[in-house]
């Protein structure tokens, strides 16, 4: 969660030399809903409801024949401290850079992203149009071997190229 957390503490702490959002995320809550077939505040209400039982099923269901989507349910449930899918799927709702949150960020920002990325796509641009701030948005691709989240298959070649970034920026930083 470092590509909302970081960039969340950056908005409110204006004293940081530079920023990195491996890979960035916007709006976590954006993950929640987006298999709920209504509007984005029916689909919170559900998932904050105290009962859901179809909601429940589909997440049963879900995990049932997803291995990817069980491995993220289960470590997430356990990430975030709760009990239930559901739940799980609830607490990332109150991880966001929008309202103008992204737009408090000052110092000069990198925002990584993976072309593959199953979990966040999209989200790492999204991050990227909302800052004001001195910016730059690093791709990473698959046949670098590093197009998935936060690059597992190319740690070297990401690592470096992030740390160049970060060298260049703190050198010609006034």
């Amino acid at each position: 969660m470092g590509g909302i957390l970081a960039p969340r503490a950056a908005a409110f702490e204006h004293r940081l030399a530079a920023l990195i959002a491996v890979d960035g995320v916007y709006d976590l809550g954006q993950i929640s809903v987006r298999n709920i077939p209504t509007d984005r505040e029916a689909a919170e209400r559900l998932l904050r409801s105290g009962s859901a039982p179809e909601l429940d099923a589909s997440f049963e269901k879900l995990t049932a024949t997803d291995a990817t989507a069980r491995w993220a349910i289960n470590h997430g449930m356990y990430v975030m401290g709760v009990d239930t899918p559901r739940d799980f799927s609830a607490s990332y709702l109150d991880y966001t850079l929008d309202g103008g949150i992204a737009e408090q960020i000052q110092c000069p920002t990198l925002v990584c992203d993976a072309a593959e990325d199953e979990f966040f796509k999209g989200q790492p641009e999204q991050l990227y149009n909302h800052l004001t701030c001195p910016k730059t948005l690093m791709m990473f691709t698959a046949e670098e071997g590093a197009g998935a989240h936060c690059h597992p298959g190319a740690m070297r070649l990401s690592l470096a190229r992030i740390y160049d970034w970060l060298d260049n920026t703190l050198t010609h930083t006034p």
